[in-house]
Order: structure tokens, then C-alpha cells, then sequence
């Protein structure tokens, strides 16, 4: 039977922790998301969810500065984890924030995959090639999209997304790509799917 999808608008903002230590109980399923600070990454929330205020955007890259925590229901949550790599901030924050994320990704038994957001203009950096290593010493499930896909034209972006996979074609865990657009709304339905298959499916029918 094929399975049903998550109701993702049911989506809640539940707590902002700003170390492990003050998240969640660690139980149930969760998904997180990570990405370079102007990379799209609460737009693709706010999408996916079909809450256009759900997660904190700006203009001002690196505005999440905790680990902050959306319920779907009793069991199951999405995870928003602070950008890296842009933020305007102290060298001592970021530090911060890098110990608690690695805290978060490598202690949290809850976690069930991790979203990597990257502009598909600019994929792979050296800050994601460094999540995608940690992803893959803890085999964690990573699933990548491609934001912005808008910003290219169809055969451009296409090609960027192929040139992605055929560059992690060698990734020890399960992986996948996918181009996102939240403006447009494209690439939604995959990343729901990827989701649910994550969290488990749920009793109702995605709005």
C-alpha cells in the first residue's frame, strides 16, 4: 500500500534551544535542517510546511542562532539548526554554534535525516562537504536540495543538479538531490515524500 503523507501543516513552533542540553525530550522521530546561512533554508521550511511564518526569515543572513524545534504532532518534528558560514557574528559565537550543532548531530537518537539546503548556484561548499563528512561517519540519511531553482533557467539548473549527484554519486549512506524552489513552490511533494518516509506516515492526508 503506498504510504500516505504527513499532514506537514500542523507544523508548530515548540522550543528554541541554545544547546542541546535544553531541547526536546529525546524521543520519537525528528528531521533537521542545515545550510549555509543565505542558502534558503526557512523559505524551504516555510514551504514545506505551507506556513509562510513558521520559520524566521530575513534578509540578514544567519538570524537563527539556536536550535529551534516545529512539532507535527506528539512524536514527530522538523528541526531548524542555525546557518554556518555567513553569519556576521563573533569568531566565538560561530564556535559556539558549531559545538552545539556537532552536540546536536552526533548525540540526538531522535534524529532520523538530515535536509542539507545549498543554492543551487552555489552547491558544495566547504561547509557543506564538511556536513556531508560528519553525515556520513554517523550514517546518517542526508537528503540535499537544490534551492532557488528558479534563479536558473530549466536546462541550467538541470545540469547543476545532475553535476551534484554525479559529485556524491560515492556517498557511503543514503542520499538524495532534488532541485527546490520556494518561490515557485517546485520540488515540494519530493521532499514531503522523503520526509514522511522518515518521520513514518501519518493519519492524515498533507493539505
Amino acid at each position: 500500500m503506498p504510504t500516505k503523507m504527513l499532514n506537514f501543516s500542523t507544523a508548530q513552533f515548540l522550543l528554541s534551544a541554545p544547546a542541546l542540553r535544553h531541547c526536546p525530550p529525546d524521543q520519537g522521530n525528528e528531521v533537521a535542517f542545515a545550510g549555509r546561512s543565505n542558502a534558503g533554508k526557512s523559505s524551504a521550511l516555510n514551504a514545506i510546511t505551507g506556513r509562510n511564518a513558521l520559520a524566521r526569515t530575513s534578509k540578514t543572513p544567519g538570524r537563527t542562532q539556536a536550535i529551534n524545534f516545529f512539532a507535527l504532532d506528539e512524536a514527530r518534528r522538523l528541526v531548524d539548526l542555525p546557518g554556518y558560514g555567513y553569519a556576521k557574528v563573533p569568531e566565538a559565537m560561530k564556535k559556539a554554534w558549531q559545538k552545539e550543532m556537532s552536540n546536536y548531530l552526533g548525540k540526538r537518537h531522535s534524529l532520523r535525516g538530515l535536509v542539507l539546503v545549498m543554492d543551487v548556484r552555489h552547491p558544495l561548499t566547504d561547509y557543506d562537504l564538511s556536513m556531508l563528512g560528519f553525515c556520513a561517519e554517523r550514517g546518517l540519511a542526508v537528503h540535499v536540495l537544490l534551492t532557488k531553482a528558479d534563479k536558473l533557467k530549466h536546462g541550467a539548473a538541470k545540469n547543476a543538479l545532475l553535476a551534484v549527484r554525479r559529485e556524491l554519486a560515492d556517498y557511503p549512506g543514503e542520499l538524495g538531490v532534488q532541485l527546490f524552489s520556494a518561490l515557485k513552490k517546485s520540488g515540494i511533494d519530493e521532499v514531503r515524500a522523503v520526509l514522511t518516509a522518515w518521520l513514518g506516515e501519518g493519519a492524515a492526508e498533507a493539505s
